[in-house]
């Protein structure tokens, strides 16, 4: 997997949400940001979460989704349970999944981080498929934005931890290290 010279990742489906805008001029990509979602919460499957990401949603088609009225937020890339990687915004532009945060000293994550949905709960373990495709996916960032190391790859949770869990205790930090890890060698050959 390969991020393209205009900011998206090659070999995934395209969706364009207008849920973004440009990142400041000084911004540099340097944080990754894992979240989960699911719609509604717990359902997977439903098709109804890039209908959400692109102002799409009928929120007629459940009682859930009327709290989701008036909400505007997209991440860069949505992976489903089976692995289906989406892409949203590309990557030189800010999209809108992390709201009020800070990593570190740095306020407004949203102006250098990269947002990444995986289709889960914060309660619920993720899929072999998955992992394979967020690890080569992280691979591909840390190639072609060389800011963005193991340690600048983050949950929802620790930019937001007084309003979010996600991706939540069932995720496999371990994994995803050893995995990107493992793959450092052909990190350092694309460089």
């Amino acid at each position: 997997m390969l991020v393209t010279i205009d900011h998206w990742l090659s070999n995934v489906n395209r969706k364009l949400s207008m849920n973004c805008d440009d990142r400041p001029e000084d911004a540099r990509i340097s944080l990754v940001v894992i979240h989960s979602i699911s719609l509604p919460a717990g359902e997977y499957g439903t098709g109804l979460v890039p209908t959400f990401f692109c102002n799409e949603l009928d929120l007629k088609d459940h009682p859930y989704l009327q709290s989701l009225e008036g909400v505007r937020v997209a991440p860069h890339l949505y992976i489903t349970r089976r692995g289906l990687v989406t892409q949203f915004v590309p990557f030189n532009l800010r999209a809108w999944h992390a709201g009020v945060s800070s990593f570190g000293p740095q306020a407004a994550c949203n102006d250098f981080s990269i947002g990444v949905e995986l289709e889960g709960t914060d309660q619920s373990s993720y899929t072999n498929s998955q992992y394979r495709k967020l690890c080569s996916i992280l691979t591909a960032l840390i190639v072609k934005y060389p800011s963005i190391s193991l340690g600048r790859i983050v949950g929802h949770q620790e930019i937001a931890p007084l309003r979010k869990k996600d991706p939540g205790a069932g995720f496999d930090w371990e994994r995803i290290y050893t995995e990107v890890v493992r793959h450092e060698d052909a990190i350092a050959s694309r460089r």
